[in-house]
């Protein structure tokens, strides 16, 4: 069982856990991703390693309650124990001999961002945050960014936080003012991603998009999070999560994630409603 020793709501929709699992803590790196259960008949969901602390022995997820189950996990508490934990799974994020890079993340996927931020700030690259939200109730993670970033440029549709715009308005500022990167790593909202690939492309930036989103089961069982990666069919789970980003059929892969949304929400909306009935949730 996988103790949860910390929980920390980030804004109304973003929860944060910090996980006891010492053996996955141990070998984890940025990029990779656990697959959790929250109890012994719950459904496998894959959730993006969001840090780590080898020497606490700890793992950190952070989760958008948009299904049943992160439903069922955003109601679990610290003292309560997950049922399955499983990891690190997932190819890590390619780091070593980078010397200047943009990390553009949009919403909960600045979460994943996070990580591989950190990790090239440790290894001394120069690095530049873009992170992009809704709004300012939507922001997450902006201290931890400033404290691993040379810059950090904070987008909101609305402006109420940062600059209003786009992640790739400010991308786009950058890379005219003079800003030369070795690569572009987005991870994000498949629309954004598509966005800012297309961005890169034009000025020949190298580009890595995270495909985390379209992942279901983790294993390349389930055929969820297959897509085309220049004309070839790959897996994101097993193949990824990253790809180079100017390769991936970005239309296909959001025309297939759309195909899952109807069936969250009712999960969702199925799981609210036991919990508002006080039933106990199996399954």
């Amino acid at each position: 069982m996988y103790e949860i020793v910390n929980k920390k709501i980030l804004n109304p929709t973003v929860t944060l856990m910090e996980i006891s699992a010492p053996k996955v803590a141990k070998k984890a790196e940025p990029g990779q991703f656990i697959i959790l259960r929250t109890d012994e008949n719950g459904e496998r969901i894959p959730l993006t390693v969001a840090d780590f602390d080898r020497e606490k022995g700890t793992v950190t997820i952070i989760f958008q309650v948009v299904g049943g189950t992160t439903e069922k996990l955003n109601h679990m508490e610290i003292g309560e124990a997950l049922h399955d934990f499983v990891g690190p799974l997932g190819r890590a994020t390619h780091t070593e001999g980078l010397k200047k890079v943009a990390i553009v993340g949009g919403g909960v996927g600045c979460a994943i961002a996070y990580p591989v931020a950190k990790k090239l700030h440790s290894l001394g690259c120069e690095v530049h945050s873009v992170v992009g939200f809704r709004n300012n109730d939507l922001v997450i993670l902006k201290d931890e960014f400033d404290a691993v970033s040379d810059k950090v440029v904070l987008m909101t549709d609305d402006g109420s936080a940062g600059e209003k715009g786009l992640v790739t308005d400010a991308l786009k500022a950058l890379i005219e003012s003079g800003e030369k990167y070795d690569e572009v790593i987005t991870i994000g909202p498949l629309v954004m991603m598509k966005f800012v690939c297309a961005l890169t492309k034009k000025y020949e930036i190298k580009t890595v998009a995270s495909m985390n989103p379209i992942m279901i089961d983790g294993t390349g069982m389930c055929g969820g999070c297959r897509l085309s990666v220049g004309g070839k069919t790959v897996f994101a789970c097993v193949d990824g999560p990253e790809f180079d980003g100017h390769l991936i059929d970005f239309d296909e892969a959001i025309s297939r994630s759309d195909m899952y949304r109807g069936f969250e929400r009712k999960k969702h909306e199925d799981t609210c409603n036991l919990f508002k009935k006080g039933d106990k949730l199996n399954g």
